[in-house]
This record gives C-alpha cells, sequence and structure tokens, in this order.
C-alpha cells in the first residue's frame, strides 16, 4: 500500500464535514498520538519498563490516520506531504544530517 491508497482507505473514517471542530479534533488527535508514542518511549527509557513495540505501531497508525485526515482537509495528498518534506530536508541538510549541518542550517532564513 502507498501513501494515497492509505490515505483513500482512512478518509472513510473521517467526518463527513470538514469545519473548524473536525480539524481541531485532528490536530489535537495528531498531537495526542505523538505523546502516547513518547509516554511509551519514556517508560522504556527511564522507567525500565520492557520495549513495546507493538503499542508504539498502534499508535504511529494512529498518528498517520490523523496526519492523512489534516492533509485531505487541506486538499493535499500524503504523497505531496511526504515529497515537500523530502525535498526541505534535502535542501537543509545536502550531504545527510550532522550536528554542523544542523548549526548551520541552509535554509536558516526561511
Amino acid at each position: 500500500m502507498n501513501f494515497n491508497e492509505y490515505q483513500q482507505l482512512s478518509i472513510r473514517t473521517m467526518p463527513g464535514t470538514y469545519n473548524r471542530k473536525a480539524l481541531a479534533n485532528y490536530a489535537l488527535g495528531l498531537t495526542g498520538k505523538a505523546g502516547e508514542c513518547g509516554d511509551i518511549v519514556e517508560k522504556e527509557v527511564f522507567h525500565g519498563h520492557k520495549r513495546d513495540a507493538q503499542g508504539i505501531k498502534k499508535e504511529l497508525g494512529d498518528v498517520l490516520h490523523y496526519a492523512a485526515g489534516l492533509a485531505t482537509m487541506y486538499g493535499w495528498t500524503l504523497e505531496e506531504v511526504a515529497m515537500g518534506n523530502i525535498e526541505k530536508l534535502m535542501i537543509r541538510y545536502p550531504g545527510g544530517f550532522s550536528k554542523e549541518a544542523s548549526i548551520k542550517r541552509v535554509d536558516e532564513n526561511e
């Protein structure tokens, strides 16, 4: 499955009307599910819990759903969003990521 196929399948569980409440629901859902990923990692790294790969997979799936929903509401495909991110990173880190490249970011004034 590719990004756009996922997005089309994900749309069936979205609200039919894309209004401010729906937008807020998806933006807050995205941050909430990303936070849940952070909570799982925090428990593993700092609290000594067992690794929860399935929990991360489940929450990342929810993150992807909410990201797809936001993209849909703004009229973009996930492929457009993904390509835009890669293009930004290619400009920002033309030779790949390094601490030096991060400090001297090419796109700093954008």
